[in-house]
């Protein structure tokens, strides 16, 4: 039988507050951005390709099932090594990061967003025409509050796999909540309780998270 040989005394609270902190307030951070990057940018994509003109329906089509077939790591290297090649001067791997975050998750932020679009009934956007309102008036004061409220829930399920998803920018070498924990491990010799520490951590944020989604759509659920 393996024994781990785990040594308990390498979880104290000078640990978060020197290595992990950091980290973890950039994953936050980062999460926070992309999240309504994506959201602003995903509800213009889920429009262009609800709008019925080709010219707009076929290059957001395009670039949404694009950034959906590419792995996310990929688009996070890509960008950080080959954008630095076309603009002539580097780039931070925070910097990188954030851009790549709001770009990637805008395309599943608008397949969420066309979906709640498309659950509003169609009378509510006659109405609106018959009221005399723009395409844009109608999208703007009837039709987005209702679908980001139908939609909330999927999207703070997003928001949760897009903070899980925030441990790949380690790739780039940026200062996340999974390189403070590498950080540690290796200083004091210790890389299996660093990650002991780092799973545990993930979980119980995004467990906590979750169950306070759920909460959110029952209470979403009772209200209608």
């Amino acid at each position: 039988m393996v024994s781990l040989n785990i040594d308990w005394s390498f979880f104290t609270s000078e640990l978060f507050t020197q290595f992990v902190l950091k980290g973890l307030i950039f994953s936050v951070v980062l999460t926070i951005v992309a999240t309504l990057g994506g959201v602003v940018f995903g509800t213009l994509l889920a429009l262009m390709r609800l709008s019925g003109k080709k010219w707009l329906v076929l290059p957001a089509t395009i670039y949404v099932n694009g950034m959906r077939s590419i792995p996310l790591v990929m688009v996070i290297l890509w960008f950080f090594l080959l954008v630095p090649l076309v603009i002539g001067r580097p780039i931070g791997a925070e910097t990188s990061a954030v851009v790549t975050f709001i770009a990637f998750e805008a395309a599943y932020f608008s397949e969420i967003m066309r979906a709640g679009i498309q659950s509003i009934p169609r009378g509510q956007v006659f109405a609106g025409q018959a009221l005399g309102m723009t395409y844009g008036q109608n999208m703007k004061l009837v039709i987005l509050p209702q679908a980001f409220r139908n939609m909330l829930p999927v999207l703070l399920t997003q928001t949760i796999i897009l903070f899980q998803d925030t441990s790949l920018v380690y790739a780039i070498g940026a200062y996340d909540m999974l390189k403070g924990f590498e950080i540690a491990g290796k200083n004091f010799g210790r890389p299996i309780e660093a990650y002991l520490a780092a799973a545990t951590m993930y979980f119980l944020i995004c467990y906590s998270l979750s169950w306070s989604v759920k909460r959110l759509h029952q209470k979403i659920a009772i209200i209608r």
